[in-house]
């Protein structure tokens, strides 16, 4: 319980919503600074061109009664009480109520004369020649006494209410978002969140989403490889043990080249699941140099007894993973497939290929593109007869490190052709 007034203090909510309500606070105030400045200097003009008017309009000189004359028409125009007095304080004139005994209280603005209950507003003005104008009225004389504090609060009151979904619609998404990425952390890797929207938590989302489909098909992978790697490996070891027992019993050379043969294969498998983990976590190639692949097949072949042909091409890269690509397509016709196995190096439309053809039973309908899986194995083959292992798979892997990608092919004169294709970069320009 005592985690939940922590929480709200560190809540993005709260501290976006409080920084938008300060930012409105601060602009109100200085903006209420600004128009109070200006409202005063406006009233202070408006009181100076007031008092010119009213001392022309009652000339020291006039008698009493042209006094009062002028006050009764200045009265009905005003709507108000007025009198003048001396510069000792003696009335000379006035025109309509008498006024208070306290009218020396009265100075210069306007004030709130509640005698009898009847919310009039009363002020003195001193006239240049020492006589003192009284006035008092229903409405006062001058601008209005309105506070713009007032109508800038409410201002950022309705600015602010109206802020308040919109805040908590964009927080609310990121704490879907956060949520989102503590439960794929905790291990839920089919997690997923919200990715609707333009903005940039919408991208945030959509970033997410990728990297969680990209992790979970890596991990379903690596978890795919370890079984079908555990399961590869059970046989070769049930053999070797089975070679060493009767090795035990009756050592021979026949028996001692099945141990080698057994560990060969052993060592082989894991060389290849090596590689095949290396490749996956390998953003770009350590080594690359331009590499002939016409003389890279023309070596192999000459290792596997196939027969080579086409043109010299230059391709940018590792000489190692470039042959091993070499040697598992040909191994994999040789072991698969039936004679004659033939290869190819041929350049054309800005790509260079290499081709391996054999004359075996092919792959089925349908499986041409599963066969670059790890561990394949065709529908109807049984376990007794192997499948493809990690040979093709590491031959797509070193392919699409290289720019390049790999298909399998029908003749229609039967077999199989796998075809690796690399960009020619001499023909591009790149």
């Amino acid at each position: 319980m005592k985690l939940v007034p922590f929480a709200w203090r560190n809540s993005l909510f709260i501290k976006i919503y409080l920084t938008l309500l300060a930012s409105l606070a601060v602009v109100a105030i200085a903006s209420a600074a600004f128009v109070w400045i200006g409202h005063d200097e406006d009233d202070r003009g408006w009181r100076g061109r007031r008092d010119q008017f009213i001392a022309a309009m009652l000339p020291p000189e006039a008698s009493p009664a042209e006094l009062n004359a002028l006050l009764g028409r200045l009265g009905g125009a005003l709507d108000a009480d007025l009198a003048i007095y001396d510069r000792r304080g003696r009335l000379v004139a006035f025109a309509g109520h008498p006024f208070p005994d306290r009218i020396r209280e009265w100075r210069g603005r306007m004030h709130d004369e509640d005698e009898d209950d009847d919310n009039d507003h009363g002020l003195t003005m001193r006239l240049a020649d020492g006589r003192t104008v009284a006035a008092r009225m229903e409405r006062p004389l001058g601008p209005g006494g309105r506070n713009p504090l007032a109508y800038l609060v409410m201002i950022a009151g309705v600015i602010g209410l109206a802020a308040y979904p919109v805040v908590r619609h964009l927080t609310r998404r990121l704490e879907t978002l956060r949520k989102g990425v503590d439960a794929w952390g905790e291990g839920a890797l089919v997690t997923r969140v919200p990715a609707s929207g333009s903005d940039e938590v919408a991208a945030v989302a959509q970033s997410f989403n990728r990297a969680a489909d990209h992790i979970e098909r890596m991990i379903m992978a690596h978890r795919a490889l370890l079984a079908n790697a555990s399961h590869e490996l059970r046989s070769p070891l049930a053999r070797l043990r089975m070679a060493i027992d009767l090795y035990e019993q009756s050592p021979g050379a026949a028996r001692k080249d099945e141990i080698v043969r057994n560990l060969g294969e052993l060592d082989d498998l894991v060389e290849e699941i090596l590689l095949a983990s290396r490749l996956d976590h390998a953003e770009r190639l350590d080594h690359v140099e331009p590499v002939d692949l016409l003389a890279l097949a023309s070596e192999e072949g000459a290792r596997n007894g196939i027969e080579i042909s086409g043109t010299p091409a230059i391709v940018n890269g590792d000489p190692r993973l470039l042959t091993r690509l070499i040697r598992n397509l040909m191994q994999n016709a040789l072991r698969h497939g039936a004679p004659p196995v033939t290869a190819q190096v041929a350049r054309a439309g800005g790509r260079i290929s290499f081709s391996v053809r054999d004359h075996g039973d092919g792959i089925p309908d349908g499986e041409g593109r599963r066969v670059f899986e790890p561990f394949y194995r065709p529908s109807g083959r049984g376990e007794t007869a192997g499948g493809w292992g990690l040979g093709l798979s590491l031959v797509r892997q070193i392919a699409g490190h290289h720019g390049g990608t790999v298909r399998h092919e029908r003749p229609a004169d039967g077999g199989a052709r796998f075809v690796v294709e690399f960009p020619d970069r001499e023909n591009t320009g790149s």
